[in-house]
């Protein structure tokens, strides 16, 4: 059952629901849209449509990246909930020293890490992981702009066939689009390596694709 958000005190944390739709704020008549960054501060001061926006900017491209590592969608929106639980717990100490969505994902990064860590193997994918994985998927993605049929079921058993590390650093750079150092700070290594892990990455995928 969800729970509309701004139906919540702060302290009381909502469910999310990651693939429904948000509720927008009221237009306003200059739409400047305010940064991440400004909402986040808003929010932790108390303004919970603020958060609202966030989430609504945030919640499918989130869910799409837990949902690309996990290829469970059950096991996906549990993980979703945790994190944004995380986010709203961190609120009253968090300060912009990075952007938000690099300190969202560090914190799905980390999340996924303890996952993995208490199963100590990564599960084999649902047989109808590429369709739940390509529902989800906006028409402007690698994925999606990938031949129809074969060649889309490929390349999702391709990224399944991917070490972990190797796995994120290519969904956050390709869906994402995010630069090196901030995929870098999410999962906590240098520039090189994960300059090394996409192109390792790459390879294997692109190897994988003609055959």
């Amino acid at each position: 059952m969800q729970i509309a958000i701004h139906a919540r005190p702060l302290h009381a944390p909502p469910r999310f629901a990651p693939v429904a739709a948000a509720r927008s704020l009221a237009p306003v008549e200059q739409p400047v849209e305010p940064s991440d960054e400004t909402l986040m501060l808003a929010y932790a001061g108390g303004d919970a449509p603020a958060f609202e926006t966030l989430y609504a900017r945030h919640r499918l491209p989130l869910f799409r990246f837990l949902l690309g590592q996990l290829r469970d969608k059950a096991l996906a929106e549990e993980l979703f909930q945790d994190v944004w639980q995380k986010v709203i717990a961190a609120r009253a100490g968090w300060r912009p020293e990075a952007a938000f969505g690099t300190w969202l994902y560090r914190i799905a990064h980390n999340r996924l890490n303890d996952h993995w860590r208490a199963q100590r193997h990564r599960p084999a994918a649902p047989l109808d992981a590429d369709l739940r994985l390509a529902a989800l998927a906006d028409t402007d993605t690698p994925e999606s702009r990938a031949d129809q049929g074969e060649r889309h079921a490929r390349l999702m058993q391709a990224l399944d066939e991917l070490p972990d590390e190797q796995r994120a650093v290519v969904l956050l750079r390709l869906q994402r689009e995010l630069s090196l150092e901030e995929i870098g700070t999410i999962t906590g290594v240098g520039r090189e390596t994960v300059k090394s892990r996409l192109r390792y990455a790459l390879d294997k995928l692109r190897a994988r694709l003609e055959r």
